[in-house]
Formats: structure tokens, C-alpha cells, sequence
């Protein structure tokens, strides 16, 4: 059921719309040059850099993901927080920025030229490009879900002009204007779900009668199709005690180990200390204290923000349970073209006087979603008497499958009069549209430096770069809105987000740690090391996959062109869950990339000097004396006082 908003909601909508526009016209004037362009010509401070840096990564990985893995695993999702961003956030202040800035390399690639060659630049930037415009496209695709969904703006058009606007600030203000959209973003953001958390918690009864509830949950998943099993009670509301009972006794599906090495060490520290995307908001810093300082700020509301982001999905999970107010999960959204045959099928049954089992079997191979037999049934007694548009909301309503990336959504609409609707809906096209942009202008950067300038127009003027900068974002915007179309397979954000960062991040972190931190890693090994880890994602994705999905898009697609059904797979290329079939792809892409790099090395010989390794490996780099006269803030400190913060939260939610 679609919702009307008010003109107050419009005016919210429009007034945030027109400034996001106006900073990158207002910017406009500034860029001079690519540099300005492309890096911010490196002068902007502390403060901003920080909020940036945690509002790039605010796009549907956060909000829709988050909710939506809320819902699907309970409080476990908050490792992702405290295990998987705020330790590896702290390691790229303290060790990592002084290599990235000191080195004056425009991006992470050109870092990797500068430590290795020219092979394993231009491998990473063409992974990492098709990162970003995943990334970007993930982001744009739970948009216009969301704008159909909630309002029935047509899902085409949302996704166009809601890029369009991406374009047009980014296109006049460069990466300066994608930062300060990202601090006003992230105020947007805060304001828009602090009152949805708010009125959700205050419904449910509070924290302590929430946990009862999710208690029940546990208890019987399949109530509301999260689960086709039970688990301890506590398997929603712990966030330790159902993983080092093991794999199968918590929802997520994974073990202690898969949790601390899958994604604590490798995607974790791969993403934050490898993705230039967060990287290049550091790397935008006025100076070098600055830089550092940047992802320790971060730190701080990236710690409480499972509050905002996940609790959401907690307290939808419950509702759903007591059914309070008639409320329920989000059902999958059954596609137009799905309908014309399910309504047939309906029509054919009530003529033909089927049995309810054909006609159920019918009904659900036409619609290809689990259904409600009685439901079912229920339709197709009353189809002499319905209208098509009441055929369709009934077929609707008897879909089983969840939604998950629609729970943050379905609470809006719950808990949101006008002015808090358009507030909240702001915050939604803020967090989106951050997301979009913060990977589109990583996408630009990367392709205009390491890609374009490296080997297809060599020594070119400045204007000319600067103009190669702008018509790639246009690309950018454009191979975006095509994977949003693509990633519309997935029904959880948080789910495909993982997998492409287990392709591209786990690997190149391996590359990364042994570079830095190895003096003797040469360039045939860290080039065929991250060959080959990347490989090794491709492959495992090819041949293992979760229970309950498929042989295909997401996963065991060798053993489809093979001819082999999922039952005569091998067990162990079967996982309980996709969160669980992602930790385990990045945990073998590191591990075959970093012995693969090892192995290289030691078989082959060093090209650079340790004169030209200076700046870009720890042994060889003088260290950096921390001139920050206030002990406490000094980067090593902080970052100490943020994990002993980060121990006290896993205490705390045991």
C-alpha cells in the first residue's frame, strides 16, 4: 500500500534537493584544476574529512543492508561494527595513512605502482572500478525500491533522476562536493531514523520486552520464514554466545572463526584499509595529522551506530511475531510480468474447479515465489468477484518470502506522520545518495589517473585530464544505474555488498600487508599473488553456494553448467546462509593470495632498491614522530581508548 506525502514532506525534500545541487554549483568556481577536481588538491580539514569518511560508507550498505541483516540475524550484524570496521579503522590511522599520504600517491592504485609495477596497478584499478560502480549501482537500486515501494513513483524513473541529481552536484564540484554533501548527509541521516528507533523501541515496550520477543523469535524462525530450524533463545539478542556455539546455532550460519578471520582480519581490514573509496576522504586532509585523525573520528559514531541502523531490523523482527497492528515482514514484490500468467492460473483454477494442490503448484510456479496455500486458496474462491487489482494485492499478500531490504522501509511508513515522513525519507535519499557518489567519484579518480593517464593518453595537459574527469563521471553514473538493475536479483543489500568486497577487498589486502610490512615482497609476486586470490573468489563462488538459493547468479553456477542438481553437490560447498558462503570466499582469496605472494617472492627477485622503498614500507620509513603536544590525541592513543570503548560494547552484548 503506496502513502501520499504532504506538502511539508515535499518542501523537505525539495529544500535538501536544492542544496545538495547548489554546493556543487557554489564549488563550482574552485576547480581549477584536475587535482582540485579529482583529489581536493588535499585541504580540507579534520573534522569534515571524518564525517565523510563514515557518511561515504552510509549508502544502502548501511541503512537497508543493516536493517535488513537486523531482522535476518539479530544482533550478531553488530560485528560488523565492532569486530569488522572499528579495529581496522584504527589500524589505517595509525599504520596505513602515513604510507598513503606521505607517499603523495593520488590513489591507492598509484601507491600500489609506486611499491610494485605497473601489472599490479592496472589490476586493481580495473577491479576496483567494477567495485565501485557495484557499489554505486546497490545503492541506487534500494532507492528506487524504496520510492516505488513507498510512494509508487515508477521504479525507471526514480533510478534516472535520482542519478541525474548524483550527477549534476558531482559533475560541478568534483570530490569537494560529494565531502560536503557527506557531512550534511550524515546530519540528515541521524535526524531522519533517530525518530523511527525512537517510536519503534517505545512500541515494542522498550529494550527488555524487545529481547522477550526475539526470544519467541528464535524459538520458531519459520514462523516468519527467517529460519528453517530453531535456535537457543538468546540466538537474536547475543551477539558471541550463538557463534562459539557453532555454525548451526545461530542464523547467520558461521562459526567464531569464519566471524574473527572472514570478517574481522580480512574483509574488515580490506575494505577500510584497502577501499579507496573511504581511503580517499583521508586522502583529502589539509595535512598529515590531519589524515590520520580522520578515520579515528569516524570511529566514534561508527561505534553507536548499530543503535540507528540495525536495531530497526531487531525491532521489525518482533513486531512481525505479535503481528501488532495488522504488521508483518516486508513479502518479496511479485513483478508485473509475473502476474499475467499467476492471474491466468487463478482464473483457470476457479473455472476448472481444481484441487487446491494444482492450483496452488500452478499458481506458485507462475508467480516463482513461495506462497500461502490458504491464501492461495482463498484468491481463487473469491476470483469470480474480484477486480484485477484486487486479484494482484491478493497474490501480493500471499507471498511468504521475505523482503529484507524493504524492513527500514516498512517502518517508515509504520511510524512516520507528514514532516517526520519527509524527514526520514530525506535521510533515506541522503544515505543513498552518498553512497552513489562517494563511489563515483573514487570510480573517476581511478580511472582518470591509474587508468587513463597511466596507458591511453600519456602526457596530456591538466585541462585535458580534468575534462577526461568529468565525462568518466557521466560513464560512471551511467555503468551505475546498469548494475542497479543487476543486483535486483538480491533481497538483501547487505548480502551481494559483501560478496563483491570479498572479490576485490580480501584478496588486496594480502597484497597490502605483505608490502607494506615485508620489504622482500617483489612485483611478479604481488601482481600473480592478487591474480591468482581473485581467481581463487571467482572460483569458490563458482562452485559452492547457500542452502535455500538456487544454482546460478549467486553462486554454484559450474555445478549448473555441469548438469548437477544442489542435493548431489558436496556438503561442504553448501552454507547456511550467503553472509556465511561471503566469509568463507574472502578468507580462501586472502589466504591463496598472501601464500601465493609469499611463495613468488621468495622465487623471484627484487626490483627497487631499499632507497626506493622509503615512504612505502615499515622497515624502510623512518618513524613518524607524533608532534601532538596533548598526549590524549595523539592517533595511537585515541586509537587505544576506541578499542577498549569497542571491548566494553562486546561485553556488554555477550
Amino acid at each position: 500500500m503506496h502513502i501520499t506525502l504532504g506538502w511539508i514532506d515535499y518542501a523537505i525534500l525539495a529544500a535538501y534537493t536544492a542544496f545538495v545541487i547548489g554546493i556543487g554549483f557554489a564549488l563550482k568556481r574552485y576547480m581549477k584544476s584536475s587535482a582540485d577536481f579529482l583529489t581536493s588538491g588535499r585541504s580540507i580539514p579534520a573534522w569534515v574529512t571524518g564525517l565523510a569518511f563514515l557518511s561515504a560508507n552510509l549508502g544502502a550498505l548501511e541503512l537497508v543492508g543493516m536493517a535488513a541483516s537486523g531482522a535476518k540475524y539479530g544482533i550478531a550484524t553488530a560485528h560488523f561494527y565492532w569486530v569488522g570496521a572499528i579495529p581496522a579503522m584504527i589500524f589505517l590511522a595509525v599504520f596505513m595513512m602515513p604510507f598513503y599520504y606521505g607517499s603523495k600517491a593520488r590513489s591507492v592504485p598509484e601507491y600500489l605502482k609506486l611499491r610494485f609495477d605497473e601489472r599490479t596497478r592496472c589490476l586493481n584499478s580495473i577491479s576496483f572500478a567494477v567495485m565501485t560502480v557495484f557499489a554505486s549501482g546497490i545503492s541506487m537500486n534500494a532507492l528506487a525500491k524504496l520510492l516505488h515501494q513507498l510512494l509508487g513513483w515508477n521504479y525507471d524513473i526514480s533510478l534516472w533522476i535520482c542519478s541525474a541529481i548524483v550527477l549534476v552536484y558531482v559533475l560541478k564540484g568534483g570530490l569537494t562536493s560529494a565531502i560536503y554533501t557527506e557531512v550534511l548527509q550524515f546530519f540528515m541521516i541521524v535526524l531522519g531514523f533517530a525518530p523511527v528507533v525512537y517510536l519503534g523501541l517505545k512500541d515494542v515496550g522498550g529494550w527488555d520486552a524487545l529481547k522477550l520477543s526475539l526470544v519467541k523469535v528464535a524459538e520458531n524462525p519459520a514462523a516468519l520464514e527467517l529460519n528453517t530450524k530453531s535456535f537457543q533463545p538468546d540466538a537474536w539478542t547475543s551477539a558471541w554466545k550463538p557463534l562459539l556455539a557453532g555454525a548451526s546455532a545461530n542464523p547467520m550460519g558461521v562459526d567464531w572463526f569464519a566471524m574473527l578471520f572472514g570478517l574481522g582480519f580480512v574483509l574488515s581490514f580490506g575494505y577500510w584499509c584497502t577501499n579507496f573509496l573511504v581511503v580517499q576522504r583521508a586522502m583529502a586532509a589539509k595535512n598529515m595529522s590531519a589524515a590520520r585523525r580522520t578515520p579515528l573520528i569516524a570511529a566514534v559514531p561508527k561505534m553507536i551506530f548499530p543503535v540507528l541502523v540495525i536495531l530497526p531490523g531487531m525491532i521489525a523482527a518482533a513486531l512481525a511475531l505479535t503481528g501488532k497492528d495488522g504488521y508483518r515482514l516486508p513479502p518479496k514484490i511479485v513483478p508485473e510480468s509475473a502476474y499475467v500468467q499467476a492471474i491466468s492460473a487463478v482464473k483457470d483454477a476457479a473455472a476448472k474447479n481444481l484441487d487446491d494442490k494444482t492450483t496452488f503448484e500452478n499458481v506458485s510456479k507462475a508467480i516463482g515465489m513461495k506462497l500461502n496455500p490458504t491464501k492461495v486458496a482463498a484468491v481463487v474462491k473469491a476470483s469470480a468477484t474480484l477486480k484485477e487489482a484486487d486479484l494482484k494485492d491478493g497474490l501480493q499478500d500471499a507471498v511468504v518470502e521475505n523482503d529484507y531490504d524493504g524492513v527500514i522501509l516498512s517502518l517508515v511508513k509504520k511510524y512516520c506522520p507528514t514532516g517526520l515522513l519527509g524527514l526520514a525519507l530525506t535521510g533515506l535519499l541522503a544515505s543513498f545518495m552518498s553512497g552513489m557518489a562517494g563511489n563515483v567519484t573514487a570510480f573517476n579518480t581511478v580511472w582518470t589517473y591509474d587508468l587513463y593517464q597511466a596507458y591511453i593518453a600519456k602526457n596530456k595537459t591538466d585541462a585535458h585530464y580534468m575534462w577526461m574527469g568529468r565525462a568518466v563521471t557521466v560513464v560512471g553514473i551511467l555503468l551505475s544505474i546498469v548494475c542497479a538493475y543487476l543486483v535486483s536479483h538480491w533481497s538483501n543489500a547487505m548480502d551481494i555488498i559483501q560478496l563483491v568486497f570479498g572479490f576485490v577487498n580480501a584478496p588486496l589486502f594480502a597484497t597490502f600487508l605483505l608490502g607494506m610490512f615485508w620489504k622482500r615482497t617483489t612485483a611478479t609476486g604481488a601482481f600473480l599473488g592478487l591474480l591468482g586470490g581473485t581467481g581463487t573468489s571467482a572460483l569458490f563462488h563458482a562452485l559452492s553456494c547457500s542452502a535455500g538459493n538456487p544454482l546460478g547468479i549467486k553462486g554454484g553456477y559450474l555445478w549448473n553448467l555441469l548438469g548437477t542438481q544442489l542435493q548431489d553437490m558436496p556438503k561442504f560447498l553448501i552454507f547456511p546462509s550467503d553472509m556465511a558462503q561471503n566469509f568463507w570466499l574472502a578468507s580462501f582469496a586472502f589466504t591463496v593470495c598472501f601464500l601465493l605472494t609469499l611463495g613468488i617472492s621468495l622465487a623471484t627477485k627484487r626490483t627497487k632498491t631499499d632507497e626506493e622503498l622509503k615512504g612505502l614500507v615499515y622497515s624502510l620509513t623512518p618513524k613518524l614522530k607524533d608532534d601532538e603536544q596533548n598526549f590524549l590525541l595523539r592517533p595511537a592513543v585515541v586509537g587505544v581508548i576506541l578499542l577498549i570503548g569497542c571491548i566494553i560494547l562486546n561485553i556488554l552484548f555477550w
